[in-house]
């Protein structure tokens, strides 16, 4: 069985920072690439982070609101995939997505990722 589980989602003053991790099983780690979505309420799905696999290009993705202040990891030993978000900002505030896709995301992660996460709620406050 496929499985994706966030962790580390929580509320947070803006300019605080948060980890999420995910931990995946069920399926080749190393031959996926893994990222973060994150919706938050009214809006539509955005592609927050991405990192191809080994056979890909190294070059992580980051959409240009995060830039310099997200970092994504991936540890293929331990099947798991982290975000860490420093600076955060209100506007961070959504729920973030755990994907596991078996294209690259040269380009950002894809909606028709293989696999998804539950989400694990991310709030900023002001």
């Amino acid at each position: 069985e496929v499985q994706l589980v966030e962790s580390g989602g929580g509320l947070v003053q803006a300019g605080g920072s948060l980890r999420l991790s995910c931990a995946a099983s069920g399926f080749n780690f190393d031959d996926y690439s893994v990222g973060w979505f994150r919706q938050a309420p009214g809006k539509e799905r955005e592609g927050v982070s991405c990192i191809s696999s080994d056979d890909g290009d190294g070059s992580p993705y980051y959409t240009d609101s995060v830039k310099g202040r997200f970092t994504i990891s991936r540890d293929n030993a331990k099947n798991t995939v982290t975000l860490q978000m420093n600076s955060l900002k209100p506007e961070d505030t959504a729920v973030y997505y755990c994907i596991a896709d078996r294209r690259h995301c040269y380009a950002g992660p894809s909606v028709w990722s293989d696999y998804w996460g539950q989400g694990t709620q991310v709030t900023v406050s002001s």
